[in-house]
């Protein structure tokens, strides 16, 4: 049977391939290869201490034989992607409050997403990890888990914090690793769907439609092997289907959201976990919108996303801004300038309360499509709002 730890491990880590592997351990690719297959030879001392380094778990966890001893307990957070290691035996000096008041910040931290501006929420998202490592090494039993757990909530925050909001997919390819590796001290298959899937965002935003689905079938594994609710599997269609559009395969993604249409009516007897917040039935549909938008169909995707901006709450006013810019778009494919700078002025308002990158991007794109009409005065009239003062300053201070 082939490693297939160290190429799971491989792909986590975001070397999609074994040559990327291979070229970040200045060895061959046949090195890498006889490494995954079903009789892996060690790695020699240096070679071993930099290839554990770069994936972030011991030998024995990445396939490798042990001798003299059965394989050590994964140590998942390493020092390799910047977080202390964690020891095989706790020293339990923290009480089971600690996971009480640990959870509560984490809680804190979720809710104040949604209303907080992102450059001050993520230092302390942060800060509120970097303490979870802290603690791990204290914790022993159902608080150290629990305490993982949070760990991997808290991480997962930050990373959606830097890919959609402060535009870093870099920087949250690896904190969105550390999640994983939190989830996977606490053991917690539907946490690990959950990074796993936003993990796919990365590449498809890029058009890497493979590495994408790559890791939306780890997702789809992670959540096979918990209790996953209704909602947790039709997100996961939806999440699927964004990569799917990004990659200009609509008519896969429309069928994808089609399924999770049916995910959602067939309902299931598990609830959804309490961090599954940034998902609805609403935000299904504006997820559809967005695809039948980018399918070129204009009269569906406007009466989509219009039932959307009435169903939403007025508490989500991040998701509001992209609905306002697709449904810009949709009358700017459609030839209607003003009713496009109409909306596309609404989300500037709203981004003015609530900033959100996406929304803006949502913006910019409409203000390109508009280019044939730019002499237009509703046209200058959202220029002068896009590039006015505030918002230009707002927008690079983000």
């Amino acid at each position: 049977m082939p490693n297939t730890r160290l190429k799971s491990a491989r792909l986590a880590a975001g070397y999609y391939s074994q040559q990327a592997l291979a070229d970040a351990l200045q060895v061959g690719v046949r090195q890498v290869r006889r490494w995954e297959s079903d009789q892996p030879p060690v790695p020699q001392p240096e070679v071993a201490q930099a290839l554990t380094r770069l994936l972030g778990q011991d030998l024995g966890s990445l396939g490798f034989p042990q001798e003299g001893s059965a394989p050590a307990r994964r140590t998942v957070l390493a020092a390799a992607v910047g977080l202390a290691a964690v020891p095989t035996q706790a020293v339990a000096v923290q009480p089971a409050t600690a996971a009480d008041d640990y959870e509560a910040v984490t809680r804190s931290h979720r809710r104040l997403y949604w209303s907080v501006a992102p450059a001050t929420l993520h230092p302390a998202a942060i800060a509120h990890a970097t303490l979870g490592c802290a603690l791990l090494p204290e914790a022993a039993g159902q608080t150290r888990q629990r305490i993982a757990a949070a760990l991997a909530e808290t991480y997962l925050l930050a990373g959606r914090i830097e890919f959609f909001d402060m535009r870093e997919p870099d920087r949250a390819q690896q904190t969105l690793l550390r999640a994983l590796q939190a989830a996977g001290e606490a053991d917690d298959s539907l946490l690990g769907a959950a990074v796993l899937a936003h993990m796919a965002f990365i590449p498809a935003w890029e058009g890497d439609r493979e590495a994408a689905v790559e890791r939306m079938v780890a997702a789809r594994t992670y959540a096979r092997r918990g209790p996953a609710s209704a909602e947790l599997l039709a997100w996961l269609d939806a999440v699927e289907a964004e990569c799917e559009t990004r990659c200009g395969n609509t008519r896969t993604a429309l069928h994808l959201i089609g399924h999770a249409e049916d995910v959602l009516a067939d309902g299931s007897e598990h609830d959804s976990p309490p961090w599954l917040d940034w998902f609805s039935p609403v935000r299904l549909a504006a997820f559809k919108g967005n695809t039948q938008l980018r399918a070129g169909h204009l009269p569906q995707a406007r009466e989509t996303l219009l039932g959307v901006l009435d169903a939403l709450d007025p508490a989500e006013e991040k998701q509001t801004t992209v609905i306002l810019g697709d449904l810009a778009a949709v009358e700017a494919a459609a030839g209607d300038p003003d009713a496009a700078c109409g909306y596309a002025l609404r989300a500037l308002d709203q981004l003015e309360r609530t900033w959100y990158a996406m929304g803006m991007d949502r913006v910019r794109e409409v203000r390109r499509a508009l280019a044939p009409h730019q002499h237009a005065p509703c046209v200058r009239e959202l220029d002068d709002r896009l590039y006015g003062w505030s918002t230009t300053v707002s927008a690079l201070a983000r």
